[in-house]
This record gives structure tokens, sequence and C-alpha cells, in this order.
């Protein structure tokens, strides 16, 4: 019994460590070709990059160590009936709970540091990496000149250039579009050669045997715009590429979501909108005790029309309202009291708007929180589950290679992960509550645990099958 146990602790780290690294391998290589045209091209340092793929990392764990502790519980305990070992202890007398408490341990220990991760670190990681990401694309690419295309990277610049020959600083055919003065006063300077060279934050470009063409504004002696012509035969530009640089914005500083704040955080969050909740559904109850019926308000007909009373048709004559309680006011001022009645309703209806728009905004706000700390939990809790799934079922396959291990888990951890986002779903548009949407995945999953469990321990593979026993029997 000790020897089995002690087996099973010795193998479970092994394939789960490889199967971890091999996911995270193709993880990072699909978040590479999906990304690498935004980070190419822009200069960015090695350590840069680095660290992107690293708070990248974040989620791609979170989805890695959950299908590893299921390859792994398949591979072993797979391994335990390949090689009769669990055969030999059944007929010892050790159950199937006898042999599972070492893995249920391992898988508690999984779920432990992956609730931990989950709730700490994965927000802060997916934190920094938007905000990263929002400093990679506002970085501009680097400058690069290409013949025949107008390079239009540096600001109030345009430039175009029809030779550059490989291997060399020199240009041909030069036209530039400089609009520093505004696109109505731009110049147009052209050049038949020239040379570019880099300084730093600066470029410098030598322009010869060219042209500058611009419109000059009116001055005090001249009440008409000029055109202005200049040859040249060596013109300096000076280009500021201090746009550049790549700049790291304040981490501390950005909004957060439900994606990007810690679990504590957001239980405090949702507990002050639900505070808030509390404070204008009183509100409204307020505003409602205010407006209970009264029986001195009587409404009947009179001769009088009023402001409130339907737009009659030409060929018939609306009955107006009569207001029993301004009857003994004079005239001016039953119609300011009328007004002034009349303004406090809308002010009230407005208040009511207000509230009730303020109530939904608060509910799908919690709501959303809701949905995203329950997920953290369960998809922590999905480690031991699926321990719980990969043990029996490892047991019940006997024989079978890595390729059947691999289908086998693959198609039991994508019904789940689409259970658990289709829970999502629902739950953010309130078709669900938050702990059945992110739960029902988990439910189902450890109900087909027990079942496998029950399946082996009973040896139900050596009894008929239950179809056959009920055709047989009715």
């Amino acid at each position: 019994m000790k020897l089995l146990h002690r087996m099973i602790l010795r193998a479970l780290p092994g394939p789960f460590l490889a199967w971890l690294g091999t996911l995270m391998f193709l993880l990072v290589m699909q978040f590479l070709i999906r990304y690498l045209p935004d980070i190419a091209g822009r200069g960015l340092p090695l350590g840069v990059i680095i660290e992107l793929i690293a708070y990248n990392l974040s989620y791609m764990v979170v989805l890695a160590v959950p299908m590893s502790t299921l390859l792994a519980s398949l591979m072993v305990f797979g391994r335990l009936a390949e090689s009769k070992a669990y055969a030999v202890a059944k007929n010892a007398g050790i159950s199937i709970w006898q042999l599972l408490w070492p893995a249920l341990i391992v898988g508690l220990f999984l779920t432990a540091c992956m609730t931990y991760f989950n709730n700490v670190m994965l927000p802060e990681s997916n934190y920094r990496a938007r905000n990263l990401w929002q400093d990679i694309r506002s970085k501009k690419p680097g400058f690069e000149l290409q013949p025949g295309v107008f390079y239009e990277g540096i600001n109030d610049y345009s430039i175009l250039v029809q030779d550059l020959p490989p291997e060399s600083n020199e240009l041909f055919d030069v036209l530039i579009f400089d609009y520093t003065d505004g696109t109505r006063r731009q110049s147009v300077i052209k050049a038949k050669r020239g040379s570019i060279e880099s300084r730093g934050l600066a470029v410098d470009v030598e322009l010869y045997e060219g042209e500058v063409h611009r419109l000059l504004p009116a001055t005090d002696n001249t009440t008409k715009e000029r055109y202005e012509r200049i040859a040249f035969d060596r013109y300096r530009l000076t280009l500021d590429l201090s746009d550049f640089v790549f700049e790291r914005s304040d981490p501390r500083q950005g909004y957060r979501s439900d994606r990007t704040t810690p679990t504590f955080e957001m239980i405090q969050f949702v507990d002050s909108l639900e505070a808030d909740i509390a404070t204008k559904t009183a509100d409204l109850d307020s505003i409602a005790m205010k407006l209970l019926p009264d029986s001195t308000w009587q409404v009947a007909a009179t001769d009088q029309p009023t402001a409130l009373s339907s737009p009659a048709s030409p060929d018939t004559t609306a009955a107006p309202v009569q207001r029993i309680a301004l009857t003994d006011l004079p005239a001016p001022e039953r119609q300011r009291a009328y007004n002034l009645a009349l303004e406090n309703a809308r002010t009230t209806r407005t208040l009511i708007d207000d509230a009730q728009r303020t109530i939904v905004y608060f509910t799908r706000e919690a709501n959303s929180y809701r949905v995203e700390i329950h997920k953290k939990f369960s998809i922590a809790v999905a480690c031991l589950i699926f321990m719980l799934i990969g043990a029996p079922l490892g047991l019940s396959i006997r024989r079978g290679g890595l390729g059947t291990v691999a289908a086998l888990a693959l198609g039991i951890f994508m019904f789940y992960w689409v259970t658990l986002v289709q829970g999502e779903k629902l739950a953010d548009r309130a078709y669900l509550t938050p702990w059945v949407g992110m739960w029902i995945a988990n439910i189902i999953m450890l109900l087909l645990g027990l079942w496998l469990i029950i399946y082996v321990a009973l040896d139900l593979r050596a009894t008929p099958r239950l179809w056959s026993r009920l055709r047989s029997r009715f």
C-alpha cells in the first residue's frame, strides 16, 4: 500500500511538468505568431519584449495547469493499470479510494497554488501587460525609408525617395513635403541626390542640386501672398526622432477592470456597489411614499382648458380637467401654483429615472465583478476535479498510447472550457446567476468524476451493460 502511494507521488510531478512545459511552449508560440506584427519593426529593446511575454504567461498558466493535471493523472494511473499494479492492489483488497488520496493531496496543493495565482498574480500581470501594450502601440515604428514609397512617420514631413542603393546612405530623386507651417503654406523640396546620417535622436539630411517651392504670406509691404522658388546646390535638413523613443508610463496609474483587479479589491468594490444600490433603492422608496394618492385631490370636468389636456381635433372639443384644490385661488395664482406643481412633478420624474438608471448600472457592474470572482475560484478548483476524473479514467483505459491520452484529455478540457465560457457569457447577460454560470462546468465535471470512480470501484466493465440488462428485463 505504501509502495503504491510512494509510486504515485513520485510519478505525478514528471508528467505534470513535462505537459506543462509543452503546453506553455505551444501557447507562447501562438502568442508570438498572433502579436508579432505589432511588435516587429518598432525597435523595442529585448528586455521589453521578454517582459511582455512574461506578463502574458499568466493567462497561459491558467490554461496549462488544469490541463496538465488531467494529462498527468491519466498517464500515471493508466501506467498503473497497464503494468497490472492496480489489479494486484485490487486483489489485495485495496479500494480505489485508498489509492486516490495521494493524487487528491496533489490536486489540493495545485488548487491552493492556483487560487493564490488567480486572485493575486493574474490580475496584476494582466494590468501590467495592458499598460505595456498601450506603451508599445503608442511608439512609432523605426525610421526606415523605402524606394518609391512615401514615408510619413515623422510629424509634419512626408518623404519620397526613388532610389536607395543598398549598404549606402545615399539618396536619389528626393521629394520632401514640409508641413511645419501648415498644409496651406507647405514647402516642397526637390533634389537630384542627397545623403542621410543618423545622429542620436535626430537625422541629418543633406540634399544637393535641388529647389525649394513655397508660398509666402502677405507682409506690410505686400498685400498679396507670394510664390517663391529657390534653387540650391546644397540644402541641410534636420529631422527630429524623439517621438521614436520608447517611453514607459507609470505602472501605478490607469484604470483597472474586472480582469485586472485583485479579488479582495473586487469584493470590496462589490460591497460598495451594493451599498450604493441600497441607498438608491431607499431614495426610490421615499419618493414613492411622497407620491401616494391623497383623497383630497379629485378630477372632474370643467369648461376651462388646461395645459395638461390633450390637444383636440378641429371637429371635437376635449373635456378639460378641473383642479378642485385650486378653485378658491385667483386665476393668476392658480396658474402659478399649477406651473410649480408641474415643475415639481417633472423634477420628481427625473429623479426617479436617474435612480433607476443608476441602480441598473450598478447592478450590472456588481454582477460582472461577481462573475470574475467566481471564475477565478472555479478554475483553481478544476485542478482537483481533473485529478478526480483522470485517475479513474486512466485506470479504466488500461491500454492506450500517448495519442489516446492526449485526445481524451483534449476532449474533456475543451468541453469544460466551452461550458465555462458560455456560462460566463450567460452570467454577464444576467441569464444565470454568477455562481451558477461559473460553477456549472465544475459541477458537470465533478459528477463525471464521481461516476467514473463508481464505475471503476464497482468494476462495471465486467458486468453487462445497463442497456442490455434493461432489455433483458423488460
